[in-house]
């Protein structure tokens, strides 16, 4: 008779341990209705506004004539002119097209030197020695693809392109219109690759280049193998001595990005004259995307690069004036 009446007991102190264990999840949909929110897939807030809290003097980009006063600095401009050009590399004979590119009117202003990438240098690709000619400097943009017959867009790279970019020095520098017994490299994707070996493996950047400016370059050999590309970048940039400025998007890829932030590292800890500018919300060709897709960020972007890359380039330019 004790056993039967202790059961129910038991099945009650139990059923009673069940109610209160689910009693959180029972009451937080009929005491506590969730608030109601904007979006259907986000939930809070993932990201808070950025902040950046290095010293001033750390800040490269920081005005306080803009900041305190309201001044902006009035940017260089110029109607532009543009030329066909040929001229020859001496190891092959290889005649190279390209495009001379110079501020209209008479006058002399510092050179530059601009390297195309895989898209060669198509009408898209154009706008960006156009662009840095209207800074005032005179552009050599060389076809390296055409002089050769490949298509755009090679998967492989081909090493004899290197010298017809490293002969287009000499060209640019023999100029009359070049105010500047140096000049600046400049390029973006694949450019950069090109760019880098005129600097170190020809040797330009002794008595030649002074400076060498990049857009998302191609930091590695483009024939190197995968593993390569991704965790390890080209050995000539720790012997890349001249002053650099590089740009990339925050959302280049991720491959790109990952070698040129070890580079860029790797440099600076061995005491290397370089500055890297990730531009927020963009992504690789920000500077050439056409108005189709463009978006206002990729158009910020273009222009603060674009002036920041000139007002670099003049600056290294600048020791190397020629007497009048």
């Amino acid at each position: 008779m004790s056993h039967s009446k202790q059961a129910p007991r038991w099945r009650a102190i139990s059923f009673a341990s069940v109610l209160l264990t689910l009693s959180p999840f029972c009451s937080a949909g009929t005491q506590q209705p969730a608030p109601v929110v904007a979006s259907d897939t986000v939930v809070g807030r993932a990201l808070e506004a950025p902040v950046n809290t290095r010293p001033l003097a750390d800040k490269f980009w920081w005005s306080s004539e803009w900041f305190e006063q309201g001044l902006l600095p009035t940017p260089t401009n110029h109607q532009v002119v543009e030329t066909e050009v040929v001229y020859v590399n001496p190891a092959d004979g290889t005649e190279i097209p390209a495009i001379l590119y110079r501020p209209a009117g008479s006058g002399s202003y510092p050179g530059v030197l601009f390297q195309h990438g895989r898209r060669g240098l198509d009408d898209l690709v154009q706008r960006l020695p156009r662009r840095m000619a209207a800074r005032g400097f005179v552009v050599l943009a060389p076809d390296v693809y055409s002089a050769r017959f490949f298509d755009k867009f090679p998967l492989e790279h081909q090493q004899e392109t290197e010298g017809d970019t490293n002969a287009g020095v000499d060209f640019l520098l023999k100029r009359p219109e070049v105010s500047t017994s140096k000049i600046c490299l400049y390029s973006h994707t694949r450019g950069g690759y090109y760019a880098l070996q005129v600097a170190v493996k020809y040797e330009r950047q002794q008595n030649d280049v002074a400076c060498y400016v990049s857009f998302y370059p191609h930091w590695q050999d483009p024939n190197a193998v995968e593993p390569m590309q991704v965790y390890r970048y080209a050995v000539e940039l720790d012997r890349l001595t001249i002053p650099s400025l590089v740009v990339i998007g925050e959302y280049e890829q991720y491959q790109r990005r990952r070698s040129i932030e070890t580079a860029v590292k790797s440099m600076k800890e061995a005491g290397a004259d370089v500055r890297l500018i990730t531009y927020p919300g963009v992504g690789r060709g920000f500077d050439f995307r056409p108005e189709g897709v463009r978006t206002f960020a990729d158009d910020l972007a273009t222009k603060d690069a674009t002036v920041r890359a000139a007002s670099f380039m003049q600056q290294q330019l600048k020791p190397w004036l020629k007497q009048q």
